[in-house]
């Protein structure tokens, strides 16, 4: 039976898949996610997203006017597949929903998180409780430049659902071979770029949103690269984020925020975490993580 279902989803989409984070689901970017797009076909399951807005912070400060704690608890699916008709175009689709609820984060937040790194309880007032979801989908052209192999993209996108609105736009790299010449460096360290501009718009659970969003992130990987189509794919990627701010203060005016991402990916699976402790402050978006699982590479792999 379990065969069948995955033969069901990956039936559309007729190519061998590299190995792929699988793209973000769009209010995580806003939380620190890493979001580049992917490069090659994918089908990819959320078994498990977590994205915590914290209304206080341990010193009962107020992020913004809100007023409430938010515990988004989301199952996604994420699929890409290049367009025949568009040589180089990229076509994908990602929707994600569950309940939101403070349960799950607040118990990583304050009973784990906290409780390890001796710091206060952060307090929770209002809480979300409603069935949220939230809808993408993007376009992105693959390119050569410098000698790289399609490393470089442009693309366009939008997102929508319970949460927020926002048509954006994006450009950069991915895994860029930088240190190709360099033995060993070549073969197991990338780095990618990605700058995003967007337009959000307020929606039922973020009543109140920032104009225009700027985005930059940057990562650098650790995994066997050009080993990846006759061996067992895996990375290690910590990235940094710096987002002029989907939310906005008591003034209207938007709250910048930054965030650190490590993400760590074996085979068909990726556990990926996202947090603002460079900003040093623990509240707004605060963090996040997922677990997800890459269909069509556990289809090529383990049912062919």
């Amino acid at each position: 039976m379990y065969r069948r279902w995955i033969l069901s989803l990956v039936i559309a989409v007729c190519a061998v898949p590299g190995l792929a984070l699988a793209e973000a689901p769009p209010h995580s970017v806003h939380w620190g996610a890493i979001a580049f797009p992917d490069h090659d076909p994918t089908l990819t399951l959320s078994a498990a997203l977590l994205d915590r807005f914290t209304e206080f912070d341990g010193e009962g400060r107020r992020y913004n006017d809100m007023r409430e704690t938010m515990g988004l608890n989301f199952f996604t699916l994420s699929w890409t597949k290049p367009l025949a008709q568009l040589p180089g175009w990229n076509l994908n689709l990602t929707a994600g929903g569950g309940p939101t609820r403070d349960g799950p984060s607040r118990f990583l937040q304050n009973d784990v998180v906290h409780k390890f790194r001796g710091l206060t309880e952060v307090p929770v007032g209002n809480k979300r409780e409603a069935n949220d979801f939230m809808l993408s989908g993007s376009l992105t052209r693959w390119f050569s430049l410098l000698g790289s192999n399609d490393a470089f993209f442009a693309g366009l996108g939008g997102a929508g659902g319970s949460l927020y609105y926002e048509p954006y736009v994006q450009a950069g790299f991915r895994r860029l071979a930088l240190f190709a010449p360099v033995p060993l460096l070549g073969d197991y360290l990338r780095v990618s770029a990605l700058a995003r501009y967007g337009r959000p718009f307020s929606g039922a659970a973020f009543h109140q949103v920032a104009p225009q969003s700027y985005m930059a992130q940057g990562s650098v990987g650790l995994g066997n690269y050009r080993h990846w189509a006759d061996s067992t794919p895996w990375e290690i990627e910590l990235a940094v984020t710096v987002d002029s701010g989907l939310f906005v203060d008591h003034r209207g005016d938007a709250l910048e925020e930054r965030f650190v991402s490590v993400a760590v990916r074996y085979s068909a699976f990726t556990f990926e975490t996202w947090n603002d402790l460079i900003n040093q402050k623990d509240y707004g978006p605060t963090f996040g993580a997922r677990l997800t699982l890459d269909l069509l590479y556990m289809y090529d792999r383990w049912f062919k």
